[in-house]
């Protein structure tokens, strides 16, 4: 077996999704955080990079969704921040 580039990028993906999922429920992290969002959405785009070179469709499928919805995590935190420029609900 070779360990190629992709495979080291999709490791850092798979990485990344644990250490999100991992500082969410230790409560280091909250779901609504963009910072959940953006780890979640760069480590599902390595892992499609991975999976560019080595294609497995249900793993694409999942990651494509995961990339998408983590993506709208980061849009709607955004408009959020943009509604509430003091940082604070109702502010």
């Amino acid at each position: 077996m070779t360990y190629a580039w992709y495979d080291f990028v999709g490791n850092v993906g798979v990485a990344l999704l644990i250490v999100a999922y991992a500082l969410l429920q230790a409560g280091r992290l909250s779901l609504r955080a963009p910072a959940y969002s953006a780890l979640n959405a760069v480590g599902a785009a390595c892992i499609l990079v991975s999976l560019w070179f080595a294609f497995n469709l249900s793993a694409a499928v999942i990651e494509g969704f995961w990339l998408v919805i983590s993506l709208y995590g980061l849009w709607k935190a955004r408009l959020e921040k943009n509604a509430h420029p003091s940082g604070m609900p109702g502010a």
